[in-house]
């Protein structure tokens, strides 16, 4: 008999939250599993394609040790390897980025180009490039501390000065107010960094400066590589750790207050780590655009929104994109060699404009 008033649950039949939870950790455990097969794929097709052709056969016997000394061996170990691993800790570490600031400002449209983040970490970039050379700075040492430095300082106060200007009355984003911020921010730190150029007057900063303008890979060497591996594993290992409070972010302000989120502490110390990051990147990789916009997006239609699952996906998938760019950028014009930081801007460009129009039809009249 039923009680009036009462309702009885019913569960549809063969399904249980345990059932649940074991099938979206499969779900998720295949995703790292298609992906790091992926990303081994993308990194042996970038190792044998270039301007110069090696057989994937002779690749992977250079990789083990068992090919005999060669030109190719040069080619693979001391030009493309290095290349490949910087293209995929960028990957990575953009699209992690990217995803934290989404749920930091709760706008899947914030990313840290479009924020002006990276447009800021440039900027410091090519004042450490143009001070270098006035001041007679070692090569070696721009390269390890004054860059990293410089852009860390630069990527740290746009963020500041987009967050400043994003929020509204009574310390709210106002819809929209966000990225109208970061382009404008961004547009003022694109004209910073001409205005540098030209008053530098010298011919010798030009190649630099469009390289950190465009964002490239060419410049990978085995001794740039500790630096952006460690920051890039112990800050995702970091944001990892604080998923739970990303993921009371999402849900509401004022819910995660409730809970015991000091949301604005938490903000501000993610900020400065997400600013770490980016600078750090964006000193050896230039200003990569796009990446941090599309990958989380990508990332959470296939496991969700949950921050503990989702950053490492979003990593690896990272990784693998910007592997894959870089691998077009190298062979679509080859010999020439186009800065990646075109192609994810010719990808990323329709793909926000789409987003954009899609979150512009589902809004209230």
């Amino acid at each position: 008999m039923t009680t009036p008033g009462k309702v009885t649950p019913v569960r549809r039949s063969g399904t249980s939250p345990k059932g649940d939870r074991r099938s979206t950790g499969s779900r998720r455990l295949l995703t790292l599993t298609v992906l790091t097969v992926a990303l081994a794929a993308a990194t042996v097709a970038g190792l044998a394609l270039g301007s110069v052709r090696i057989p994937p056969g002779q690749v992977v016997e250079i990789l083990t040790g068992r090919a005999e000394p060669s030109p190719f061996r040069t080619i693979v170990l001391d030009v493309r390897l290095p290349r490949i691993i910087l293209g995929a800790v960028v990957g990575a570490g953009l699209a992690v980025i990217g995803t934290v600031l989404q749920a930091l400002v709760r706008n899947p449209l914030a990313d840290p180009f479009l924020l002006g983040v990276s447009s800021g970490a440039s900027v410091g970039a090519v004042v450490a490039i143009v001070l270098g050379g006035l001041f007679g700075l070692g090569a070696s040492l721009a390269t390890t501390v004054t860059i990293p430095a410089a852009a860390f300082v630069g990527a740290l106060i746009s963020l500041v000065l987009v967050y400043a200007l994003a929020r509204g009355g009574g310390g709210q984003f106002a819809t929209g107010r966000l990225i109208l911020a970061g382009v404008a921010v961004s547009y003022i730190l694109t004209a910073l960094t001409s205005l540098i150029l030209v008053t530098a007057d010298s011919a010798d900063h030009l190649k630099e400066v469009l390289y950190w303008t465009l964002g490239g890979l060419g410049s990978a060497r085995w001794n740039m590589l500790a630096l952006p591996c460690v920051c890039l594993v112990v800050g995702t290992a970091l944001l990892v750790a604080l998923a739970r409070p990303l993921d009371l972010l999402l849900a509401g302000e004022e819910g995660a207050t409730v809970l015991g989120l000091d949301t604005a502490r938490f903000r501000a110390g993610v900020f400065v780590l997400a600013s770490l990051l980016t600078g750090v990147l964006v000193a050896y990789s230039g200003a990569i655009g796009f990446v941090g916009l599309m990958v989380p997006h990508a990332a959470r239609m296939l496991v969700g929104a949950a921050h503990r699952a989702l950053l490492p996906v979003v990593a690896l998938m990272g990784a693998v994109f910007l592997v894959v760019a870089d691998l077009a950028a190298r062979t679509v014009a080859a010999p020439q060699d186009i800065p990646v930081g075109v192609l994810t801007a010719l990808t990323g460009g329709p793909f926000f404009l789409w987003l954009l129009r899609r979150r512009t039809e589902g809004a209230p009249a």
